[in-house]
């Protein structure tokens, strides 16, 4: 015999199980429709040539930067779709389009070689390990091939990009990575976010290729980049010149060639001021065949993990005082993005980015192509 309660309890798990089923259906749409790639990015998916724009200013950047983890990269505080965001700023402002775009080939283990260990590549393979070096506890849950094709190989891919933007910057003058610039990664270790230690990796690769000798790494993140400058010490080849600031990550710092730590709540003035003091001397020492810019962002105002007061206008002033006198020495110059934690930073490295190609490549004339707006897709795509 039924109880009087047996028929309202079975109406409930029914309904519990139907609400859950809606909402994980919903959940399984939105992650879809955001991972499907709309075509300005499909454009950009495999790797191929581009065309620097006037043959002045190379713009490299692929499309498989972008970690997906079915929405939990966005427990992280990066964000993961800075890259994704500035290439399509850079299109709907109209100053290229996704065929003048450099894709590049993703790092191999013989080029990630040249700086790092068997052992710390073969370390990749566990989530534990790169959990640790993301400092994200939760990829330690993710089976190896999951993480592998959602995190490492997004790695791989900016790290080949960067060692793109190293040839193309001897090709062209100036050549920008949108992405890239880990510069926390050591031979035998992640850390800091980073997985490759890639402006190293690139100047080891145009080493062995014959295209450079002497290099500079002008590192103007709010981190030092103990990573870049631990590998290239006792180095007399590679100038490695690092403003950040002094009292936040990493402890301890390790020594580049010249290091200028900069107090908590320097703003554009003092800093642009001590940037230019410092820059001619170490561009005349370095005597480099090529200089690898590191322009994180993170010294913005308001950054998260750190206390500069840097306007938008004054990380374009930054960046524009490094690549214009590259360009009147007629030095090679690869940017690099680097980090960059607050909400809209990326907004600031694309119209830092937009100057360059306006000053370098359009001589100050409009964009080459008339603008437009985002697609639907590519707003939620970038989202």
């Amino acid at each position: 015999m039924r109880t009087p309660s047996a028929k309202p309890k079975r109406f409930r798990l029914r309904t519990r199980w139907i609400v859950l089923a809606g909402l994980l259906t919903t959940v399984g749409l939105y992650v879809g429709v955001c991972c499907v790639p709309p075509e300005s990015f499909r454009q950009v998916n495999r790797p191929r040539d581009g065309v620097a724009l006037k043959g002045r200013v190379a713009v490299v950047y692929s499309n498989q930067y972008q970690i997906h983890l079915a929405g939990f990269e966005r427990l992280h505080p990066f964000d993961i779709g800075k890259y994704a965001k500035i290439y399509l700023k850079l299109q709907t402002d109209g100053y290229l389009r996704p065929e003048d775009v450099f894709v590049p080939a993703p790092l191999t283990d013989e080029q990630a070689l040249l700086v790092h260990t068997r052992e710390y590549l073969a370390s990749l393979k566990s989530p534990a390990k790169v959990a640790e070096y993301l400092e994200a506890p939760y990829l330690a849950l993710l089976p190896a091939p999951a993480l592998n094709a959602g995190v490492v190989d997004a790695f791989r891919a900016a790290s080949g990009g960067t060692i793109l933007a190293g040839r193309l910057a001897l090709k062209h003058g100036i050549a920008v990575n949108v992405g890239g610039g880990y510069h926390h990664a050591m031979p035998e270790a992640g850390g800091g976010f980073n997985l490759f230690a890639d402006m190293s990796i690139a100047i080891r690769q145009l080493r062995k290729e014959g295209l450079i000798r002497r290099a500079a790494v002008v590192d103007l993140d709010v981190h030092q980049g103990n990573g870049t400058s631990t590998i290239f010490a006792g180095d007399a080849d590679v100038f490695t010149f690092d403003m950040h600031e002094g009292d936040i990550y990493p402890h301890p710092k390790a020594r580049s060639t010249l290091d200028v730590p900069l107090p908590a709540d320097t703003g554009d003035e003092e800093y642009l001021a001590i940037l230019r003091q410092h820059l001619g001397g170490v561009l005349d020492r370095a005597k480099p065949d090529i200089v690898f810019l590191q322009g994180g962002c993170d010294v913005l105002a308001g950054d998260p993990l750190a206390h500069l007061q840097i306007s938008p206008q004054g990380l374009a002033d930054r960046d524009a005082t490094v690549i214009d006198a590259c360009v009147q020495r007629r030095i090679p110059l690869a940017m690099v993005m680097g980090g960059g934690y607050g909400k809209d930073a990326w907004s600031a490295q694309a119209a830092s980015i937009a100057r360059t190609i306006r000053t370098h490549a359009l001589a100050g004339a409009p964009p080459a192509y008339p603008p437009r707006e985002r697609t639907a897709g590519e707003a939620l795509y970038v989202k």
